[in-house]
C-alpha cells in the first residue's frame, strides 16, 4: 500500500533513491523493483533489520529491478550520514509530524537532495487527523506518536522556506480514515470491539486482492476522506 505515487516522481533505473523514515519498506521495496539505487532509513532498528532482510528475499527471488542496489540502515533524520546533493529523490512519508524539529529535518532532506531532483512529502490530512485527535488522546498521547497536525498551508510554507517548488499534490488512503476514526471511537488499544475488526478485514483484503470495487470507491474518495496529505517538490538548480 503506497502513499506515494511513483509516477509522479519521475523515477528512472539508476536514480539513487532515500527512503527516509522508511517503517517496514514498503516504499524502499517499489523502488528496488523498479531498479533504483535505495538507502531505507530509519531510527527504529528492529523495522531497518527487517526492511534488510526482505529486500535480501527479494534479491533471491530475483525481483530487483536490473542494477538495482539496496540498504538499509539506522541513521537519524537530524543528521544524515551523506554528502549534499547525495540523491536524486527523497520520499519521507507519514514522518515530519513526528519530529519535533521538522524544519531542521526538512533541512537535511533539501541538503541531501540534489539540484532538479525531486522530494515527496506526505503527512496525515488536517480534517480526518483532527477527528481521531478529537475521539481519543490515546491515539496520540504516546511515545514517539503524533505532536502536530499540518494544514496545507502550513507545511507547504515549511518546504518553501528552503526555495523547494512544490508541482503536485493528492490526497491517499480514503478508505483508512473511517477505520482510524473506528478505532479512536472503540479505543486505539482495543482489538476486541467488532466493529474495528470487521474493517480491518476489509482493508486487508482492500491490500492483499486490490478488487476492482475497492480500488475505484478510493479514488472517487480520496479528494474527500484522503487521510493523507501528498507533495511533490523539485528542488531548483542553482542560478
Amino acid at each position: 500500500m503506497l502513499t506515494v505515487d511513483v509516477a509522479k516522481l519521475g523515477l528512472r533505473a539508476g536514480d539513487r533513491v532515500l527512503d527516509l523514515g522508511c517503517g517496514a519498506g514498503r516504499h524502499a521495496f517499489e523502488f528496488y523493483r523498479r531498479g533504483a539505487r535505495v538507502v531505507a532509513l530509519d531510527h527504529n532498528e528492529s523495522d531497518v533489520a527487517g526492511v534488510a532482510a526482505i529486500l535480501a528475499a527479494m534479491d533471491d527471488a530475483g525481483e530487483a529491478g536490473p542494477g538495482a542496489v539496496a540498504v538499509a540502515m539506522v541513521g537519524d533524520a537530524y543528521r544524515l550520514p551523506f554528502p549534499d546533493g547525495a540523491f536524486d529523490v527523497v520520499v519521507i512519508s507519514e514522518v515530519l509530524e513526528h519530529l519535533h524539529d521538522d524544519r531542521g529535518a526538512i533541512a537535511e532532506l533539501d541538503r541531501v537532495l540534489r539540484p532538479g531532483g525531486t522530494l515527496a512529502v506526505t503527512v496525515p490530512r488536517w480534517w480526518p487527523e483532527r477527528i481521531c485527535w478529537a475521539l481519543s488522546d490515546s491515539y496520540h498521547q504516546v511515545k514517539g506518536g503524533h505532536i502536530r497536525i499540518y494544514r496545507r498551508r502550513q507545511l507547504l510554507g515549511r518546504l518553501r522556506e528552503r526555495s523547494l517548488r512544490p508541482r503536485a499534490t493528492h490526497h491517499a488512503h480514503a478508505l483508512h480514515s473511517p477505520y482510524w476514526w473506528l478505532k479512536c471511537l472503540f479505543g486505539p488499544d482495543n482489538d476486541r470491539a467488532a466493529i474495528p475488526r470487521w474493517y480491518h478485514k476489509l482493508l486487508v483484503y482492500d491490500i492483499m486482492r486490490g478488487p476492482w470495487w475497492t480500488r475505484r470507491t478510493e479514488r472517487l474518495l480520496n479528494p474527500l476522506l484522503g487521510k493523507s496529505f501528498v507533495v511533490y517538490l523539485t528542488k531548483p538548480d542553482p542560478v
